[in-house]
């Protein structure tokens, strides 16, 4: 079995949270947050990092803006 996880968004900051889970050839995406942070808010505007075709299922750990 191979599993990798991506950290996407909320690595160094409180709010984005995003994960790209791996498993075999399943990928999900964990929550799909927006940027709060006066500082990062464009960033919210950015291209998707993972094309969005490619992903199997997401995945939202509870309904807050910077998780969903």
């Amino acid at each position: 079995m191979h599993i990798k996880l991506s950290f996407l968004g909320a690595a160094r900051n409180v709010t984005g949270s995003r994960y790209l889970a791996e498993v075999n050839d399943v990928r999900f995406l964990v929550d799909c947050g927006l940027y709060q942070e006066r500082e990062l808010k464009g960033r919210n505007w950015e291209p998707f990092l993972i094309p969005p075709d490619s992903i199997d299922a997401v995945l939202l750990t509870h309904a807050h803006l910077d998780h969903c």
